[in-house]
């Protein structure tokens, strides 16, 4: 037989292998044997060898092993054995083995090292197992590498295969909660020595229970594989998507810390989400609601940040859902608040704490008001005024939602037979009540008890009652118009918006919702034709229209112009108790006069809260009265000559610089120089922070940012005084601009 084999190419035919003092001579014979199973094991391609010299070059390769590179040996020899493979570019901070070309440099001995072979263009990746040993002489001198190698290439398929099974949900195809974990934990320690940043999104699907209650479990897992491709499409390369389990999704973003970014980014996410889904026929509309935490930030560790971002989404599913929430140190007493809130709103019913206010329905031609709309309010003995938006999604979250839209629907019904006669009066239905298939003998008792007459009833239904079963939908409908009530589709276009169930169902009225008249008379904004298509399409429908949320006289002149029936929004009034009410119809005073800026401007948020302001080397306190997207109002300093620039420190790293732009003793008005963006509640925060990173540079203790007043809220004392400024003199000759 030929000696072709790795030892007798590499030492010669009459070569031995050296021996240990006690190990016995080996015969020729023997030697023979030895290379013929060498050989045997080459050809069988059980295995391969090769050996380099002190430079790394092949001087020997296995011949089978070359063919599998698409060459033969001989034209292989004297190549780097690094350029066989491909470098792994992968900066995954889960991976822990050392590349080849360093193995190799430092004379490492390595075993089992899977590498991927470069064989050009080929469509299909090779991976080999390749082990390898340092090899010196008697002097210890180095003399190359000695070393096998194996295709590997379908028992990785295999490991990879039953590793994605592991890491991923075999549902969506997405990475499964285990797999997240330890991926944002492995993140997170590489990024803090990197100081880096990256955020994380919490995402929980609202009203998903519903579609798997009247669809079924199959149309449910349906739903949860298109809203994963939805994901997909929307995050592309910018991140990694989780499935945590049920309804629950995670987004992890590196190196993504600007929260104007960021709540684009969920805006985006909520309104895609949001869209109609076509499950076997069926139409299904579910919704989202988002939080974000961004590391360093929030949270430096994994369990922080999750725990941050957890809080955030916790406030977005009280703020109403469809809403995303930064995270801020105050959500932590927001959850024992909201809790609370849920615990005393169970007695507010029976303590009659609840009332019914009600807001004119303004007719565009007459200004008379053709009705009013029931509005919910809950003074609480120890907290005062509630907002409508913490209390009401904490109660359709509960089962407290039948019992106080029942008891609405009486009051309203019977307050509204003591208006003048034809006035309508309008009532909100969640669509937990519009689920109950007993809400129209609610409604049948409402009106007899109180002997309104059934035109006279207005029920406004958001277009979330049309994810459910559409039969369901359609038999509740034709029982409530069978009752003699109106219908009317409230906040027009905010999410689920079709024109499909425009043509279906029995609607009297639609209204258009108050973010399309906000800002429709500002320069380059395209509200002002979506609220013309809605007013040409209603009345191309027969139905009438009410545009929502009219404050200033520019507005109104424009939804008075597009052609808008009704108006309802502050520029007429605000909504009045019903003593209130029957005073003004007593008195023949039921004309509401037009009252309100002359232009839009974006809004200014009223508010009371200590801040600093930075000017030079010197920190003032000063006190924020309101604060808008493009500037803020502050008191507390006295002589701040216009023109001075300023920082503005809002809490919890937020520096704004701005300019004065008004000054007048001891208040000035301020215009930022980067504007403010929303928080995703009511507040406005800085687009970034001061990285704690920077912080820990200057000498503090790496954490997350300590706490502060955020987002910028009210500030008062615990009997509701708002706390005041103590004021101090800015010395501009010390301090020039």
């Amino acid at each position: 037989m030929a000696k072709s084999g790795f030892f007798s190419r590499l030492s010669g035919s009459d070569s031995q292998p050296e021996a240990g003092p006690m190990a016995a001579p080996i015969s020729k014979g023997d030697m023979q044997k030895r290379l013929e199973l060498l050989d045997n094991f080459e050809n069988l391609e059980l295995g391969w060898f090769w050996a380099t010299d002190v430079k790394g070059q092949l001087i020997y390769l296995s011949e089978s092993a070359a063919a599998a590179l698409g060459s033969d040996s001989t034209s292989l020899l004297g190549r780097q054995l690094t350029s066989l493979f491909i470098p792994d570019k992968s900066d995954d901070p889960e991976k822990s083995e050392r590349p080849l070309p360093f193995l190799i440099s430092a004379r490492n001995s390595f075993a089992d090292l899977a590498a991927r072979i470069n064989i050009g263009e080929s469509a299909t990746e090779t991976w080999w197992s390749i082990s390898g040993k340092p090899q010196f002489d008697g002097n210890s001198e180095f003399m190359g590498y000695r070393g096998g190698a194996k295709d590997i290439t379908a028992v990785r398929q295999r490991d990879l295969d039953a590793s994605r099974l592991a890491k991923f949900d075999t549902l969506t195809g997405l990475a499964n909660r285990h797999s997240m974990e330890k991926r944002l934990s492995a993140t997170l320690i590489a990024y803090q020595a990197a100081k880096r940043s990256c955020a994380l999104m919490m995402l929980d699907l609202d009203r998903f229970k519903q579609v798997n209650d009247t669809l079924g479990h199959p149309a449910g897992d349906e739903l949860l594989k298109q809203v994963a491709q939805r994901l997909r499409t929307i995050i592309g390369d910018q991140g990694e998507i989780g499935r945590l389990g049920g309804d629950e999704f995670q987004i992890m973003l590196p190196d993504i810390d600007d929260r104007g970014k960021l709540g684009d980014l969920a805006q985006r996410v909520i309104q895609m989400v949001s869209q109609p889904y076509s499950i076997d026929g069926s139409r299904a509309i579910i919704g989202t609601s988002i939080g974000v935490a961004i590391a360093p930030y929030d949270g430096l560790a994994a369990d922080e940040l999750v725990g941050a971002a957890d809080l955030a989404l916790y406030a977005a599913k009280g703020g109403g859902r469809g809403q995303f929430r930064f995270y801020s140190s105050d959500l932590k007493d927001g959850a024992k608040l909201r809790k609370q809130i849920e615990e005393d709103l169970r007695d507010a019913l029976h303590q009659n704490q609840l009332e019914l206010h009600y807001q004119p329905l303004i007719l565009t031609e007459t200004r008379q008001p053709k009705g009013f709309e029931a509005l919910m309010r809950w003074n609480h003995p120890e907290q005062g005024w509630i907002s409508p938006g913490q209390f009401i999604p904490i109660a359709e979250e509960t089962s407290i939602i039948a019992d106080i839209g029942e008891w609405a629907l009486m009051r309203a019904c019977r307050d509204a037979t003591e208006w003048p006669e034809g006035t309508r009066v309008s009532v909100n239905v969640s669509a937990v009540q519009f689920a109950n298939e007993d809400f129209p003998r609610i409604v049948e008792r409402a009106l007899l008890s109180s002997g309104l007459v059934p035109s006279r009833l207005e029920l406004e239904i958001t277009e979330s009652v049309f994810m459910g079963d559409p039969h369901a939908t359609s038999r509740m409908f034709d029982q409530l118009k069978q009752l003699g009530v109106r219908l009317a589709l409230d906040d027009f276009g905010t999410g689920y918006s079709s024109l499909g169930y425009l043509r279906d169902a029995p609607f009297d009225k639609i209204k258009i919702d108050q973010s399309f008249v906000r800002g429709s008379t500002v320069e380059g904004n395209n509200n002002a034709a979506i609220i013309t298509a809605v007013v040409s399409l209603a009345n191309a429908l027969k139905m009438e229209t009410v545009a929502e949320g009219v404050e200033s006289l520019d507005e109104l002149e424009l939804v008075t112009t597009l052609g808008a029936d009704q108006i309802q929004g502050f520029i007429f009034s605000r909504a009045i108790t019903q003593e209130d009410l029957l005073e003004r119809c007593e008195g023949g005073d039921l004309t509401f006069e037009a009252t309100g800026p002359a232009k839009h401007r974006a809004d200014r948020k009223t508010v009371y809260r200590r801040i600093g302001v930075i000017h030079e080397d010197h920190r003032y306190s000063a006190v924020m009265r309101n604060v808008s997207v493009t500037g803020a109002m502050i008191e507390g300093i006295l002589n701040i000559p216009k023109g001075t620039n300023l920082v503005v420190d809002l809490g919890e790293g937020q520096l704004a610089v701005a300019t004065v732009r008004r000054s007048k003793d001891a208040v000035q008005g301020l215009e930022f120089e980067t504007p403010l963006v929303s928080d995703g509640a009511d507040g406005l925060c800085t687009r970034h922070r001061v990285s704690p990173y920077s912080l820990a540079a200057a000498g503090m203790p790496l954490a997350a940012l300590p706490p502060g007043n955020y987002p910028l809220v009210n500030n008062q004392t615990a009997d509701g005084t708002p706390t005041r400024p103590m004021f101090m003199e800015l010395d501009m000759k010390q301090h020039k601009t």
